[in-house]
């Protein structure tokens, strides 16, 4: 792409380690926004390796329009039941005929979305779930531009936001979600469930964190057994997390909305260990950023990233992008970095309307030229991050 594309700058913003009050927001593994996001995404790759294998190139499809909506259930000290199971919409577009070939799109989803539960909730049953599959075939218009010859053009016009490095409070959000909800951790605490939400505040050096963890009910035999597990959690939790290394002060407070002595109503009980069980929707686009986290003290976008094609929606491939160059650039000249790409309809992938990257530090011109190269190295290989994506080698959530 141009050089004149790519703008390098100092800014006078306050970086974040030094901003008085930092919020950051971590929705995990069983949260139904994170469900709703890695099942539409599984339903891309899914659909992506179908197409690949029967014509030897990914079809338009975009299926990020995906909702979990949230089921009944009777959670009971020793074992509750299901009521009524959570369902699964989908919806979006896929190519669902090419060439009189009719591809079975509503078969690929469900068996997407059995898949990805078995192997990520332990208690939730695929099988007992009800599907609802509105998926259609795509535009006209936007089909068409997998037909055109030469370069695919961007399929929307869009924006991506990556930022490197992360603060110390991000990396706390990021890291307790995932450790709670490692294999290590749940098999020392199998009555944790996998909807776990973490949210930190710093407020200058002090951090509140707050987590929300479901906790399975046949596991918990009373409400004086549910309050002696949350004591384990949380020494566990604190002796991993409990400091930072710019001598923070932290607090650490576990489903914060309990009352034990109303027994069951008032302990966080789950059947399946996910809040959709109660009735809690979850809907593509409303959880983390693709780089795992929600943070409004940094540059976002709101673009839902999770389903949307990997060959040419620039919506997605430049959120990613951004991140990669952010953290390789921050990685190579130690320079705390924010990266702002944006594509136009069909412009390449490869030649985007603009890139800001944006630094508070002193930069040289050096410096700047070196950046510019970095960009244009990884620009010319933006095929490898569709391929990385087909993979499942990056996450966007």
């Amino acid at each position: 792409m141009s050089t004149k594309n790519i703008i390098v700058y100092k800014s006078r913003y306050t970086p974040i380690e030094k901003q008085k009050i930092e919020i950051v927001e971590r929705k995990g593994l069983g949260h139904p926004d994170y469900i709703a996001d890695s099942i539409a995404e599984e339903f891309s790759r899914s659909l992506s390796a179908y197409y690949l294998e029967k014509f030897g190139r990914v079809l338009h499809h975009n299926v990020d329009k995906l909702e979990v909506i949230g089921g009944k259930t009777a959670p009971a000290f020793g074992g509750g039941k299901v009521i009524k199971p959570i369902s699964i919409l989908f919806s979006g577009r896929a190519t669902d005929d090419f060439n009189g070939n009719e591809i079975p799109v509503r078969e690929i989803a469900v068996a997407a979305s059995n898949s990805w539960i078995s192997k990520n909730l332990r208690f939730l049953n695929p099988d007992s779930i009800e599907y609802f599959f509105e998926t259609k075939s795509g535009s006209a218009n936007l089909s068409s531009a997998f037909e055109r010859k030469g370069k695919i053009g961007s399929n929307d016009t869009s924006f991506g936001v990556g930022y490197a490095p992360f603060s110390e409070t991000e990396n706390l959000a990021l890291e307790i979600e995932r450790y709670a909800n490692s294999k290590e951790f749940k098999h020392k605490f199998p009555f944790s469930g996998e909807d776990i939400k973490v949210m930190c505040v710093r407020k200058n050096q002090k951090i509140d964190i707050t987590i929300a963890m479901a906790f399975i009910d046949k596991y918990v035999n009373s409400a004086s057994d549910y309050r002696n597990k949350k004591t384990e959690l949380l020494a566990e939790i604190t002796k991993k997390f409990g400091y930072t290394q710019l001598e923070r002060k932290i607090k650490i407070v576990i489903n914060a909305m309990d009352k034990p002595s109303l027994g069951v109503n008032g302990c966080y009980l789950t059947v399946t260990g996910s809040s959709a069980e109660h009735g809690d929707d979850g809907a593509v686009g409303r959880g983390n950023r693709v780089n795992g986290l929600i943070t409004p003290n940094r540059p976002m976008s709101l673009e839902a990233s999770a389903g949307k094609n990997p060959i040419n929606h620039v919506g997605k491939i430049y959120n990613l992008l951004s991140v990669k160059l952010a953290q390789k650039i921050y990685k190579t000249f130690n320079l705390p970095i924010n990266v702002r790409m944006v594509g136009r309809i069909g412009t390449p992938l490869d030649n985007p309307l603009a890139i800001a990257v944006e630094t508070n530090e002193k930069i040289s011109d050096d410096i700047k030229k070196r950046v510019t190269e970095l960009i244009n190295d990884e620009l010319s290989r933006i095929d490898e991050l569709t391929k990385e994506i087909l993979s499942g080698k990056v996450s966007v959530c």
